[in-house]
Parts: C-alpha cells; structure tokens; sequence
C-alpha cells in the first residue's frame, strides 16, 4: 500500500533523471495525469502516454527531457505531504529561483501552475515545486 502517491511519481522522475533513462513508467491516477498535464505544458517533460504495466494495471509512460545533456528539471520537490498539507493564498505564493521555477497547486478550478493560479486570482493546495 502507497501513503503517497504523487511522492512516489515525483521519486520515479528525480530517479529517472539521475539515471539518464529516457522515460520511466509509473502507475495511473487522475491526480498524476494533472500534475503531469502541467509539468508538460510548462516544457519539463516531453509528455506522457497512457500504457499498461506489467501486472496489467493502468500507468503512464513519462518521457523524461534533457538539454544539451542535462536534465530540464533540476530540483522535484513534495511541498505538501500526507502528514501536513500546505494551503496558499495567491497573495502569499511565493516565486522560486527568482519565476524561473514553479509551484503546482491543486485549485477549485484543477491542477495549475502558480502562473496559471495567479492569473485566474485562485490559491490552493501546493503540491510540488519545480525548477
């Protein structure tokens, strides 16, 4: 049993990268195909594909992105976890690296990045952050 679901998938991509692999599987949820419809529209993956796993079971096929050899995504981090959900207004997120980075938040109005949640003036859950 997994307490964690979206630690573990944030785990397979950090995992993933320091491995060089081109792509790494992990198991499906609707939570996990959000976050990843955000990572891939603010250009940190490649994209992602529905796929079975061995067992049988729904999964994502993640293909992993480098530039010039090096991994895109540099730091994946869970900011609100199991044991102590983090809540943000969008007056209080705060930008990472500068923007370069972001947060993805989980909103009344779905999965977004910080960007996406300030321009639409909602806060929410934040998820994991990204640089």
């Amino acid at each position: 049993m997994m307490t964690d679901p979206l630690a573990d998938m944030l785990t397979r991509i950090r995992n993933g990268l320091r491995a060089r692999k081109s792509s790494v599987m992990t198991p499906a949820s609707r939570l996990r195909g959000s976050v990843l419809d955000v990572l891939e529209r603010e250009g940190y993956i490649r994209g992602y594909a529905a796929a079975e796993s061995d067992t049988g079971k729904p999964a994502f096929s993640i293909e992993l992105k480098y530039h010039e050899g090096q991994p895109v995504i540099a730091e994946l981090h869970r900011v609100s976890k199991p044991g102590r959900r983090v809540y943000s207004g969008i007056k209080d997120l705060p930008k990472h690296y500068g923007g370069l980075g972001i947060s993805i938040l989980s909103t009344p109005r779905g999965v977004l990045s910080d960007n996406e949640a300030r321009k639409q003036n909602v806060g929410g859950e934040v998820l994991c952050r990204v640089f």
